[in-house]
């Protein structure tokens, strides 16, 4: 190289590798400051993307946890609401069976009373929990879906969550869902319809209808069954019943036959403890099609009874009296119907007079319930008396002056028969309860396997993305020891590089 004192050619080398030595210790100062490998872009733009790609992988994944969490914990508040219907289920079973027992000898109503008091419950505790009927109290009845993620680059939303059926109406735990809506436990007789058939075999009202009129002490009501489009079981006809009677009082069942003999077993009876009812079925639209051969009827014959003339019609003139006493002898009411009195304004004024005591007027059981019949769980009887013009035979709610017979409750009764029409409810109840705890178990289960999986993700995704941007501190403190070395020797360099061209000067003197 010629010797120069314009260009210092060494010295320039000297700056380069200064500068590069100084660029080399900034890079190991940050990275060790950081904790950092890769601060920008510009330091491994591959590796950056890459890592990048795994850190938002992990922000999703600790989300889902998160969410699974969520989800863990009101599955948790459903399966507790479940384990308190399931322990309501096993109280109302021991009040059926107590009541089922025929040498029970308290008062089924009180057995009714906490009975009905728990199906309330029930209903209460499923809205609650989000599996009842309907509205926000049905809010988990449906398909869940918990976003977890994890799902990878492909099939995200397929494989990134965790769905949970809980949907239609076999997973509502309400009473009616149940099936336990329209059961009894306060007795109630044989109450047969009459013209019943047995409905254990066969199928009914394949394109038919039949009605079901129920009279009450207060009002009537009309039922109707079938015209589905295809033929129902006997069961279903009951079910079908039931769904639209569960808030009268009253329950349909298949009546399990005699005691011995089993005579009537699979007709149709109505049981209603001690509520006073009559019940008129008009014949299947289609003949041959309805549960009973032809139109049939019945009441509670659980109850003292007495039926006034098929069609009661109020006095042309005169007053009918009616006085009503106990097994005793004793008055308890008396109630005078005025001339031109309507069936609907006796009925009123009956009831306004005896139902504080026991006893109940209503429609008869006809097509048209034109005449009045009494119902009390208590022996009473009744006398017709007129006073201004006697009544005939076309009049009145008797037609006579005379003191009416009364029927004793029916000695073939089966005081146990809604009790144990309710057993086979409630086990049926146990057992489709048990199917959706099930559900909720295993949706639990795929929950904590999904949290286990994401945690490990989030730990496997962290330690790659930790090999790619984090800073090996051992490596970079050599480096930081190594760039200090170098940056004070290009130092030194530079002052040599800097003095050489003084060496010029020796050749210039003399």
């Amino acid at each position: 190289m010629a010797m120069s004192i314009v260009t210092n050619v060494s010295s320039l080398i000297a700056q380069e590798n200064l500068r590069v030595n100084n660029d080399f210790q900034g890079r190991t100062i940050q990275r060790l400051t950081s904790g950092y490998r890769i601060n920008s872009s510009g330091d491994d733009a591959a590796g950056l993307a890459v890592a990048n790609k795994f850190r938002s992988q992990i922000a999703e994944l600790n989300q889902g946890v998160r969410n699974a969490n969520d989800g863990l914990s009101a599955l948790q508040i459903v399966d507790g609401g479940l384990n308190n219907i399931a322990q309501m289920l096993d109280r109302l079973k021991t009040l059926a069976t107590q009541s089922a027992s025929a040498t029970f000898t308290g008062n089924r109503n009180t057995l009714q009373s906490e009975y009905d008091s728990l199906l309330t419950e029930i209903d209460r505790q499923a809205s609650n929990i989000g599996l009842g009927a309907s509205g926000d109290g049905a809010r988990y009845n449906t398909t869940i879906d918990v976003y977890i993620g994890g799902g990878g680059d492909s099939g995200v939303q397929a494989n990134s969550k965790v769905s949970i059926d809980l949907s239609g109406s076999t997973n509502k735990v309400d009473k009616a869902s149940l099936g336990i809506g329209s059961t009894s436990i306060a007795g109630g007789g044989k109450n047969l319809l009459s013209n019943a058939v047995d409905l254990r075999t066969g199928t009914f009202l394949s394109g038919a209808t039949q009605a079901f009129t129920f009279n009450f002490s207060g009002n009537s009501v009309t039922v109707t069954v079938g015209n589905a489009g295809t033929a129902m079981t006997g069961q279903q006809v009951i079910d079908a019943l039931n769904a639209q009677l569960a808030s009268y009082g009253v329950s349909a069942a298949m009546y399990a036959g005699d005691a011995g003999t089993g005579t009537d077993a699979g007709k149709i009876q109505f049981n209603g403890g001690n509520k006073a009812f009559t019940v008129y079925a008009a014949d299947a639209s289609t003949a041959g099609l309805g549960v009973s051969s032809a139109a049939g009827t019945a009441d509670n014959n659980t109850m003292y009874r007495v039926n006034g003339q098929t069609t009661y019609a109020s006095n042309a003139s005169g007053i009918e009296t009616l006085t009503f006493k106990d097994a005793s002898g004793s008055t308890v009411a008396t109630v005078a119907l005025a001339t031109a009195t309507s069936q609907t304004a006796a009925l009123a004024q009956l009831n306004a007079a005896l139902n504080s005591k026991g006893i109940y007027a209503m429609k008869n059981a006809t097509a048209t319930g034109t005449g009045i019949s009494f119902q009390s769980a208590s022996s009473f009887t009744v006398s017709s008396a007129t006073s201004g013009a006697d009544i005939n035979a076309a009049q009145g709610v008797f037609g006579a002056d005379q003191t009416e017979t009364t029927t004793a409750p029916s000695t073939g009764s089966s005081t146990t028969a809604g009790a144990l029409d309710a057993l086979n409810k409630l086990t049926a109840a146990v057992t489709y309860l048990g199917s959706v705890q099930g559900k909720v178990g295993t949706a639990q289960n795929k929950l904590q396997y999904s949290i286990l999986l994401a945690q490990s993700q989030v730990s496997s995704y962290s330690s790659a993305e930790s090999r790619i941007r984090d800073a090996d501190v051992a490596a970079e403190a050599a480096n930081l020891t190594k760039a200090q070395v170098m940056q004070q020797a290009s130092l030194a360099a530079m002052a040599q590089a800097n003095s050489a061209p003084q060496a010029v000067l020796a050749l210039l003197r003399g």
